[in-house]
């Protein structure tokens, strides 16, 4: 593909792909609208954001497959296209139970669109300069997509309708297909890959009822009987799905993509990050919005400098040191600065601390997460034959899901679990109520970003262990033979 042709495919990519990541957001901001229009009950309101991470982040390995099946622009095309439609569809909601199929619906097509726009990247970009360049933006794009989301939806929520946070994709997925169309390689369908369907079956049985066990575990508990038989039930499936990966004939996951030392890495600390980001995303858009009184809009501009760190780290930090530093150089460091950056804005409390405590926190953040990000999903697509492309693309992005979760609903539940106490403790001795509910949220909150920090910090403990690659690899560009096993070592 020519230069130019290349970079403007990557455009197109990250464009789909921002549609995805602020889509996990953006409906964030307009949900107490939705509900209100729509005489939502507060215990079914969550289905409006479950409902599309359980078809989300238990579908991904299948539609990673399909991808590598049909061919990766086919599988992108039809991923804008029915994502389009789902949105349409869930903006015109007349009711709850049209919004929440609306919602699993854009998560279906979400699972078949993700894995390709990540498998496309990483083989229309081969050359090490190049491509550490347009991996910089890539992860940019997913790290700064979660704030942006919450900026449009602020936006968009007050200054249209909250409708508007589900139609704004349409134009953004036509513009995306139009370019697919017009730009994209057709990325070769693999005549030796086949659909693994009971690897299908357990594989996405097992990522639904994981992530639809940490979804409820927010509003029951840990040790509410559903929580755990979806928990216990979801592991189980997961090693009946591992156990099967080794002895069927043509895998959903082959186990080269997970036995080489590098991707494993990268997807366990893509993990635990996202199990820290999310849940903080989640306590500052409280405390903005309920303790410091900002309205969505504010809430949303006072994210920038979040996006402005994820932008400078991935594509003026890890994009111009990737080739040129050991991988784990930029990783441990990145993620050791995020976590500082918690530590600063867990000691807020309920007087204004923004300019002291969350901007330069947000700055920091940004910063580690885009430079540790981009690095991660270097070498989590890289050195992986074309035929697994969309495979490994799938893991990581289940990665990303299963610690959004993870982190949304064992964060959560700690600053609930704490707030409680400290009500509890504190009535006598404060005996102004709104200020007590608000010291309480606020304690609730600091103790659950400790709790983020520790898995920024076990992230680049397993970062600097397992990640030793001297250099970060390149994709493969040519289908070959099924390689054999990486060695533990390389």
């Amino acid at each position: 593909m020519a230069d130019n042709r290349r970079w403007w495919a990557l455009v197109v990519i990250a464009l789909a792909q921002l549609m995805v990541v602020l889509d996990m957001t953006i409906v964030n901001i307009a949900l107490p609208s939705a509900q209100v229009a729509l005489h939502m009950s507060d215990a079914n309101r969550q289905w409006v954001i479950t409902a599309y991470t359980l078809a989300f982040g238990g579908l991904l390995l299948l539609g990673g497959r399909i991808a590598d099946l049909a061919g990766r622009r086919v599988a992108f095309m039809t991923g804008l296209v029915g994502f389009a439609a789902a949105s349409a569809l869930g903006g015109a909601a007349v009711n709850q139970g049209m919004l929440f199929g609306a919602r699993a619906l854009q998560g279906v097509f979400a699972a078949l669109l993700a894995p390709a726009a990540l498998s496309l990247l990483a083989t229309t970009f081969t050359d090490p300069k190049d491509r550490g360049k347009a991996f910089g933006i890539f992860g940019a794009i997913i790290g700064a997509g979660a704030a942006v989301g919450l900026l449009a939806g602020g936006f968009l929520t007050q200054y249209l309708d909250w409708r508007w946070c589900l139609y704004v994709n349409v134009p953004i997925a036509l513009v995306a297909f139009a370019g697919a169309w017009a730009l994209l390689p057709d990325g070769g369908r693999h005549p030796d890959a086949r659909l693994d369907v009971p690897g299908a079956l357990l594989g996405s049985a097992g990522m639904l009822s994981l992530v639809y066990g940490f979804s409820e575990a927010e509003s029951r508990g840990w040790t509410d009987g559903l929580v755990l038989a979806l928990l216990i039930g979801g592991v189980v499936l997961l090693g009946l799905f591992g156990y099967w990966q080794t002895r069927a004939p043509v895998p959903l996951l082959p186990m080269t993509v997970v036995r080489d030392r590098q991707r494993i890495g990268a997807f366990l600390t893509v993990l635990l990050v996202t199990v820290g980001m999310f849940g903080v995303f989640l306590f500052l858009t409280y405390y903005m919005q309920r303790v410091l009184g900002y309205s969505p809009v504010k809430t949303g501009v006072a994210y920038l400098p979040i996006t402005v760190g994820m932008v400078t780290g991935s594509t003026q930090v890890a994009a111009r040191l990737l080739h040129r530093v050991p991988p784990r150089m930029l990783i441990v460091p990145g993620l050791l600065l995020a976590a500082g950056a918690l530590a600063l804005i867990a000691q807020v409390g309920v007087e204004p601390a923004y300019a002291s405590h969350i901007l330069p926190g947000m700055l920091m953040l940004g910063l580690g997460m885009g430079t540790a990000m981009m690095t991660s999903v270097s070498l989590a697509t890289g050195n992986v034959a074309p035929r697994d492309s969309g495979a490994a693309s799938a893991t990581f992005n289940t990665a990303q899901q299963v610690g959004g979760s993870i982190g949304t609903a064992l964060l959560n539940t700690i600053a609930a679990s704490v707030t409680t106490r400290y009500a509890t403790a504190h009535a006598g001795s404060i005996p102004d109520r709104a200020l007590l509910a608000a010291k309480a949220a606020v304690h609730g909150f600091n103790v659950a970003t400790w709790w983020a920090m520790a898995a920024l910090l076990v992230g680049a403990l397993i970062a600097g262990v397992v990640v030793n690659a001297d250099r970060a690899p390149t994709p493969q560009t040519a289908p070959e033979r099924e390689p054999e096993p990486v060695d533990s070592a390389t």
